[in-house]
């Protein structure tokens, strides 16, 4: 892994400075200069200096990951030098030349933020602040710099969501862009953003990347909100704050199993001068229980007298802000009573477990399963057999963003705005604690750090509006990096058996699987992964024969919800490392393998769905055939000169069915014409760095027929934007980017009813008026001219998409998801036989995505997913109470991913917008079992514990040895 930091020589060794465990001492008045700008502040001296750049002097463009110098989200120039502004005390700066991200455009944008918005560099935008500064104090050093040297510039900030490749190209190729946009517009109006803040941009080198105009779908133009990403203006969860909003800090239970008491609060409260009030679940006027599926909700905002995991909440302090920074709780008045605790799923299952929740027998959660067939009579006919099983660890979402928000009172409504994947979800959860009724709680997402499914799950939005109900003042929250890994949700750890068989010819004849996932002290997606896992356990092939069970199993451990991929990730490790086997024992090409057995369009699944069209693994398989030839000939000339080092390759497929599984899954888009001529898209899909505001708008704008520059976007405010559903399961694209599909055509009919034209009619938008062209004929409807509804629209469309599914029976047979998505990878890798250490080489990913829709977009969806994927095959392993931070949870750096070819395979689905199919969790999915099946073909042995570190490869080769 890559350790480049950047340079923290100003920085003093001893943290504790910083204030963690001490008060700050008192004031001085500190001046430096800013972006060139001399300023002067009075802080304490020791204040962190990315404290005072954000909340003194509000650039919150730098932003802050891990007060701790782990992620480097808060990079900022010092004398041209790139530090971490978290680490550095204010008085270090006294004299200094500070740059942040708001200094780099200086009226316009630097070449180098124009190849980040050219390359897709910045997706959800959190990190590309630090990044752009860094690459900037590089690119000042050497102008043209190598792969490595933009590596080691950049190896102490970490991004969870590009996959790093296209942040190397753009810097790498930052020359290319000379002065790239116009200058910065006036900020949008609250509760609107401008794609384009207003002004047409225009490139300098820039070409296919930018068309405005024209057909939409299938270009890349510089995503929609793309230039606050790299100018530092876009607001996530924590830069936002009132300045009279109250700090709130959230008590939390330091043991996986405890009651609890509390002594004299209200005397504590009057011996801390500037302490506003505690809140605990007494103070919870409404339901104190929530959760994202309703049947199964049983989690507590506030736990109430005792806790059943490590980090859940119990308590609240409000007060002044810089009463909070100095706050010592060591002395908050609460008992602790630790109780018999169990953190995996064999305890909790045992005959005489304590129950966590008393109306779920054995702990179990709930199960989901699947059967076809007679699975045991082809296991026993089939000529070849393989069994095997697998056992994955809890990952966590480390998202750079930890959650962040504010909330107030705006009348009798409360208002809510945080980082989330979920507006309404939030808003009914919400109301639901809070007393309220839904149309009295107002949720105003911001932008959102990452998510990756973590932020599905309500975590802070009651907390905060508890507080700003029981004060009447604004009240604010952003958690620590420890609070934000430690009681947020994780990926299920995984313990899988599974038995596939096959016939003498190589074809696959039956399968059994079953799995207990540890879902963790509360519901969350549990019921969501032990339902899906079933559906998909059996991998893009056909299988007749066909047995599978996913159980969700309550412990006292992290709870586990929803991330990129609901459980089908473990599943999908369990079945192509057997594959893998299957194809040895049979003497046949893993490659040819799978793809004897592939589904192709006639097939039926295992929950017998007949796959009539858009079934793309076929297409994946074949176009990595060459890549797949070249990699294992490679290994094996590698392998015959090298004794201590073995290369390997290794190949994985995966499916995913988009949207919810056998439920209603509705998205609603409301598209206008404003009077002014302005096309208003209310797009309530929260983009969390994957590209919906730009793929949604680019399927509407070709189905209205109006190019991009004419949409002004409205965001997923629940005041002013229809539901457009949940961020997740891969649906956005498919579900919302279909209702606006919908929305443009029925917008478009409209108009050419208004105008009496046919549909071979063309729009086209000047100024006020709209003019239609059809033949020699033109039309001009005045809009000005015409009378406008509330929203101020001249022509409006609203209109809805679900996708057309069926329930699932006793046995699992339905029509779980209308569409779904394909693909398969080749990684290739070199073992250290001696150290057990991995070097990956590279990752060939093809993957179905039936129209793509932004073709950039996708790229750097899949290179996301993989980095993802690394991290679960060789590195992530979050542990419980020693893995609560980004020092010792470790993610890929820029340093780990390798080279990745990107092949786009377009299988149309009639069901999808223009034929697209979703894309978010399918990238992740073949990744880790593709490492694993290359560790085995170069080593000879499976690791059968994820992920694959070197300890656990150096044992399984030592085993082999040991047995040999």
């Amino acid at each position: 892994m890559s350790n480049t930091q950047p340079d923290m020589s100003r920085v003093p060794a001893d943290d504790a400075l910083l204030g963690r465990g001490r008060p700050e001492l008192g004031r001085a008045d500190i001046a430096f200069a800013v972006n060139g700008a001399a300023v002067s502040v009075n802080v304490p001296p020791l204040r962190r200096l990315s404290s005072v750049l954000r909340d003194e002097l509000r650039l919150t463009g730098t932003k802050v990951g891990c007060d701790a110098g782990d992620c480097g989200a808060c990079t900022v120039l010092v004398d041209g030098a790139p530090v971490c502004a978290c680490l550095m005390p204010a008085a270090s700066v006294s004299g200094a030349a500070v740059t942040t991200v708001e200094g780099l455009a200086n009226g316009r944008l630097s070449a180098l933020q124009a190849s980040f918005l050219a390359h897709g560099a910045a997706q959800c935008g959190i990190c590309t602040p630090a990044l752009l500064v860094a690459a900037t104090a590089l690119l000042e050093k050497a102008p043209t710099p190598t792969e490595i040297e933009v590596q080691d510039a950049l190896g102490g900030i970490l991004c969870r969501c590009t996959g790093y490749r296209k942040i190397i190209a753009a810097v790498m190729e930052a020359g290319r862009y000379e002065l790239a946009m116009s200058g910065a517009a006036p900020h949008p109006p609250a509760g609107t953003f401008s794609p384009l803040n207003g002004e047409k941009g225009e490139a300098i080198g820039l070409d296919r990347r930018m068309p405005l105009s024209g057909n939409a779908v299938g270009s890349s133009p510089v995503r929609l909100d793309g230039i606050p990403k790299v100018t530092g203006d876009e607001k996530f969860g924590g830069d936002s704050f009132p300045a009279d909003a109250l700090a709130v800090l959230v008590i939390r239970s330091p043991h996986y199993h405890a009651r609890f008491a509390f002594g004299h609060l209200d005397r504590w409260v009057k011996a801390h001068p500037g302490i506003a009030g505690v809140f605990t679940a007494a103070d919870i006027p409404g339901k104190n229980c929530f959760g994202v599926i309703g049947p199964f909700a049983d989690q507590p905002a506030l736990a109430e007298g005792f806790a059943r995991l490590r980090g859940e909440a119990v308590a609240l302090v409000a007060g002044e802000r810089e009463a909070m920074l100095d706050l010592d709780l060591s002395d908050f008045p609460i008992r602790w009573s630790e109780l018999p605790h169990f953190l995996h799923p064999a305890e909790a299952k045992a005959e005489g477990a304590a129950l966590i929740h008393e109306s779920r027998p054995a702990n179990l959660l709930t199960k989901g399963f699947v059967e076809r067939g007679d699975p045991e009579a082809a296991l026993a006919d089939a000529a070849i057999t393989v069994t095997g099983a697998i056992e994955t660890s809890y990952v966590e979402h480390a998202y750079i963003e930890p959650e962040a928000g504010h909330a107030y009172l705006d009348g009798d409504t409360l208002v809510i705005v945080a980082c989330t994947q979920a507006p309404y979800m939030d808003r009914d959860d919400t109301a639901k604690v809070l007393g309220l009724a839904v149309d009295k709680v107002r949720i105003v997402p911001t932008a959102t750090g990452g998510g990756f499914g973590s932020k599905l799950d309500v975590s802070l939005q009651p907390l905060i509006g508890l507080v700003a109900l029981k004060t009447g003042r604004p009240a604010a929250l952003a958690y620590t990096r420890n609070e934000s890994m430690m009681s947020t949700t994780k990926r299920h750890p995984a313990e899988m058996k599974a038995t596939i068989g096959a016939s003498a010819d190589g074809l696959v004849t039956g399968m059994v699987f079953a799995g207990d996932f540890n879902t963790g002290a509360y519901a969350s997606w549990g019921p969501t992964v032990a339902n899906r896992v079933p559906v998909h356990a059996s991998g893009p092939y056909a299988t007749p024969n066909y047995r599978a069970e996913g159980r969700a199993i309550h412990t006292h451990g992290p709870i586990s919800g929803a991330f990129r991929g609901f459980g089908v990730p473990q599943a999908t490790i369990m079945q192509e490392t057997l594959y893998d086997e299957l194809a040895g024992k049979l003497g046949k090409d893993r490659l040819d393998f799978r793809l004897k057995n592939c589904l192709r369009n006639g097939s039926e699944t295992v929950t017998g769905q007949r796959l009539d069209s858009g079934v793309g693994i076929a297409e994946c398989l074949e176009a990595l055939r060459p890549h797949w030839a070249r990699a294992t000939a490679d290994a094996d000339a590698f392998n015959h000169i090298h004794a201590d080092t073995k290369r390997g390759a290794g190949v994985a497929s995966c499916w995913y069915g988009c949207g919810n599984t056998s439920l209603p899954n509705p998205s609603t888009i409301r598209v206008g014409i404003a009077a002014d001529g302005v096309v208003v898209l209310h797009q309530g899909a929260v983009d969390i760095g994957q590209g919906s505001n730009t793929v949604i708008t680019q399927i509407c704008a070709d189905a209205l027929g109006l190019p991009l520059e004419t949409f002004r976007l409205r965001s997923a405010d629940t005041a002013i934007s229809p539901d457009a559903g949940k961020t997740s399961a891969s649906r956005q694209t498919f579900v919302t980017g279909k209702a606006a599909e919908k929305a443009g055509r029925a917008l478009r009919d409209k108009i050419l009813r208004f105008a009496n034209v046919s549909e071979r009619a063309s729009l086209r938008l000047d100024g006020p008026a709209i003019v239609i062209h059809e033949g020699e004929a033109t039309r001009h409807i005045d809009l000005a001219a015409l009378d406008t509804d509330a929203d101020g629209f001249v022509f409006r469309a609203e209109e809805t998409y679900d996708p057309p599914t069926l329930p699932l029976d006793a046995k699992g047979q339905g029509k779980p998801y209308a569409v779904y998505g394909y693909g398969a990878q080749i990684a290739e890798l070199e073992v250290d036989l001696k150290l057990g250490t991995v070097k990956l080489l590279k990752i060939t990913a093809a993957h179905d995505v039936g129209k793509a829709i932004n073709p950039l977009l996708v790229e750097g969806q899949i290179e996301g997913g993989i980095a993802q994927g690394i991290g679960m095959a060789l590195m992530e392993e979050y542990i419980p109470g020693r893995t609560e931070n980004l020092h010792d949870y470790l993610i890929p750096t820029i340093g780990d991913v390798p080279d990745i070819k990107t092949i786009l395979v377009e299988v149309p689905d009639p069901e999808g917008p223009f034929g697209a199919k979703g894309l978010g969790e399918h990238v992740l999915i073949p990744t880790a079992p593709a490492i694993l099946n290359a560790i085995r073909h170069a080593t000879g042995v499976l690791v059968t514990k994820v992920p694959a570190t070197p300890s656990r490869i150096l044992a399984a080769i030592r085993d082999k040895e040991a047995r040999a």
